[in-house]
């Protein structure tokens, strides 16, 4: 079997698993030292064949980081651009997120916080600036925690 038809195997089981985005697809096929025009044949047929979409990539992203792990949207765009995906992708991702249900996250982030240190010797002023440090470091919009306050 040829190198390419191995690799373009190993990357359909690579991007079944889970869904993948093009540098990550990249990074792989470098570390098993697939380079130039093989690389990008292997890359155009999982595209072809559709293992390898980069919207519904940002899509998944945003929605799992923003369900399991709370993150505002600041935060899943920094990470997509970090993994090289496109302006069109991340905003088409950030859609996914209902303002409603963003809103009503970001109200229950705040309470559990400041609940958790309510027997803090902090004085209001210093609770407000903690918790707001922790909301824009989760991704939240300063403007967006300030109305919850």
């Amino acid at each position: 079997m040829s190198v390419k038809k191995e690799a373009v195997i190993k990357m359909q089981r690579y991007c079944a698993y889970q869904e993948r985005c093009h540098s990550e697809v990249r990074n792989k096929l470098i570390a098993l030292k697939v380079y130039g025009d093989d690389l990008e044949y292997v890359i155009t047929e999982l595209i072809k064949e559709d293992f390898l979409n980069e919207q519904r990539y940002a899509e998944t992203y945003s929605g799992g980081k923003f369900r399991i792990k709370k993150w505002g949207k600041q935060k899943i765009k920094k990470n997509l651009k970090a993994k090289m995906v496109s302006e069109y992708c991340i905003n088409k991702g950030l859609a996914v997120i209902d303002d409603d249900e963003y809103s009503k996250t970001l109200n229950t982030l705040i309470k559990k916080y400041r609940k958790e240190r309510k027997n803090k010797d902090w004085t209001k002023l210093e609770m407000n600036k903690k918790c707001i440090q922790f909301c824009q470091n989760k991704g939240y919009e300063y403007f967006q925690i300030k109305e919850f306050l």
